[in-house]
């Protein structure tokens, strides 16, 4: 027996502009079932009793917006929650546990968010009775015996304290129209807003209005924000979003306080190293984005990742992606490429009122990808608007004959147009065409994407097609200001590998600035180290080879990561272990010594 469910994508489905053929072709409408009928917005209903998944409707449907999946029985007594008919649903649900961290990771599209917010309480779980909903004594019925009985309990009850924070930080910006500091002020519950402040580094953005702070800034305070109520359970909802390494650390630092307190902490997070870092315990979220998703039993933190790294849950024998994904132990041979340079600079100095930048001499060969890394305002986006032709230096010459496309850090996506349109004016008409489709297109699994509205898109999807977009400008250079923001740990991969295909099979050249260490691991041939004072100035290296940029990067962090026995994924050491002192001494901060 098999738990068939049929799924909608309501935004792709457009009634009025094919000749509904899911309804004219399907074999049970042909006998006169009612298997599919028509809701009064004029969108198919499929019914999950009759539908017998031949599969007809998901073939013929010219917008691909019908999901048919067979899923195995006993899911059908585990749906938490279901959205509307043929809607997205929800299989279990994380447990939290006291004085620990739970992770959650996966792709998105998965429930991860749906879940958070059916443990705060923000949303009643339906248990996929549409018709009609369950009160809250059955949901507590259906429960019994398990860890989130109580729970639930206690959200009935009201007797559980909450603190929540959201994915989307920039809604602070729309409701708060006043400075930061103020904001701080209301919910500082436990009188600790000056040391979260400074643990947060805040304090150059206290007196700004809220509207004005950069998205690290934003991301920091709605951190410090969570953090001052008094609660039971803490949630936060990819918290490292737009912070630096620096930053993502002392982020780090305050979240496992609270654990450390005694508290649950559930952790949404698509960053490995700080999901490592931080999570005592994980649930993997798998299953087909935007259909379905299943919570997994629990696991240890190393367990967990590695499993998510493998694709293989052997406790519930489900393979959910066909490759596993590995990462280099040693660190590359350098002066590899023997190509002409395409851009070249001699020592830059751009100077804007009160910070100062300073390049040293480097250049961009053919087929090469720099990775940037380095704190947040020490003028990384400035190099990469210099190098662009955006900004024009103060002394220093760039070298420069080549045609840039340029994917800014901030994206906007105030449009009236949807994806599709956008992606084949980029590409100048060639959005068909097998080459961009064999090296873009499908690699990064924007096709879905193509008939949604810009301005519907979520944070990772407007990612995902701008990263696109970009690289489907003609261009020789290509340069993506922190594109895994927002991004799950499948897509970051799938990028990082798509990057250095296109750009080794096209002879092209690309730079990347991002603050996962690991995405810049897999992507790039040579690093540039940013160093200097946050909002003072910046000094930037020439490029470097991998291993001694990243030790120049990471000693200057002051931090080691030694390789997992098994996956030889990085993992963070603990600062003054064995190990972390053995590196140090070594000068081995990444990469195994050979």
């Amino acid at each position: 027996m098999v738990h068939r469910i049929a799924v909608l994508d309501r935004e792709r489905c457009q009634p009025k502009k094919c000749g509904l053929e899911c309804h004219r072709l399907c074999p049970g409408v042909k006998m006169g079932d009612k298997t599919i009928i028509f809701g009064d917005d004029g969108k198919p209903i499929i019914s999950e009793e009759l539908c017998t998944g031949c599969g007809i409707c998901t073939k013929k449907c010219p917008f691909d917006s019908i999901m048919i999946i067979n899923l195995a029985e006993e899911l059908k007594e585990d749906k938490i929650h279901q959205y509307g008919f043929n809607g997205f649903r929800l299989y279990r649900l994380p447990i939290p546990r006291k004085g620990a961290i739970v992770g959650l990771v996966g792709k998105n599209g998965t429930g991860k968010t749906t879940a958070i917010n059916i443990i705060s309480g923000k949303i009643r779980p339906n248990l996929g009775m549409i018709d009609n909903p369950p009160d809250w004594g059955l949901i507590i019925d259906r429960f019994q015996g398990t860890e989130l009985k109580d729970h639930f309990e206690k959200i009935y009850d009201k007797e559980l304290k909450i603190s929540y924070k959201p994915q989307t930080v920039y809604e602070l910006a729309k409701v708060w129209k006043d400075d930061a500091l103020s904001l701080l002020k209301m919910f500082d519950e436990k009188g600790i807003m000056d040391e979260l402040v400074e643990q947060l580094n805040l304090e150059e953005s206290l007196h700004k209005l809220v509207v004005e702070l950069s998205g690290g800034e934003l991301q920091r305070l709605a951190v410090a924000i969570c953090a001052l109520k008094k609660a039971d359970i803490y949630l936060f909802d990819e918290p490292s979003s737009y912070n630096d390494v620096y930053q993502r650390l002392s982020v780090a630092k305050v979240i496992s306080g609270l654990a450390g307190e005694g508290k649950s902490v559930l952790l949404v997070e698509h960053d490995l190293t700080v999901l490592d870092y931080l999570s005592d315990y994980v649930h993997i979220l798998y299953g087909d984005p935007g259909a379905y998703g299943i919570v997994s039993g629990v696991m240890s933190a190393r367990v967990g990742i590695n499993t998510l790294l493998d694709g293989y849950l052997p406790a519930e024998n489900v393979r959910f992606r066909d490759n596993p994904i590995t990462f280099d132990v040693y660190a590359p041979m350098g002066d590899s490429l023997q190509t002409p340079n395409i851009i070249e600079y001699m020592d830059l100095l751009k100077s804007y009122p009160g910070f100062k930048l300073k390049v040293s001499t480097g250049s961009l060969k053919e087929g090469e990808i720099i990775g940037i890394l380095g704190g947040n305002a020490l003028g990384k986006t400035t190099f990469m608007k210099i190098i662009a032709g955006e900004e024009k230096t103060d002394e220093g010459d760039v070298k420069c004959k080549a045609r840039i496309s340029y994917k800014p850090q901030y994206l906007n996506a105030e449009s009236d147009g949807d994806v599709k349109t956008l992606l084949d004016r980029a590409s100048g008409g060639n959005l068909e065409s097998g080459l961009i489709q064999s090296l873009i297109i499908n690699p990064l699994r924007v096709r879905k994407l193509y008939d949604k509205p810009l301005k519907d898109l979520s944070g990772g999807e407007l990612q995902k097609v701008a990263v696109t977009a970009c690289l489907l400008r003609e261009a020789d250079v290509y340069a993506l200001d922190e594109p895994s923001a927002f991004m799950d740990v499948e897509d970051r991969i799938a990028f990082a590998k798509a990057v250095q295909r296109f750009v080794k099979a096209q002879g092209k050249s690309a730079i990347v600035v991002d603050h996962d260490v690991q995405l810049i691991d897999i992507v790039s041939d040579s690093l540039m180290i940013f160093t200097g004072e946050q909002g003072v100035k910046g000094e930037a290296t020439t490029p470097m080879e991998k291993e001694k940029g990243m030790n120049k990067f990471l000693k200057d962090l002051g931090i080691t990561y030694r390789r997992d026995v098994d996956t030889g994924r990085p993992r963070v050491n603990k600062p003054g272990s064995k190990l972390d002192r053995e590196q140090k001494e070594r000068g081995s901060y990444y990469y195994l010594s050979k």
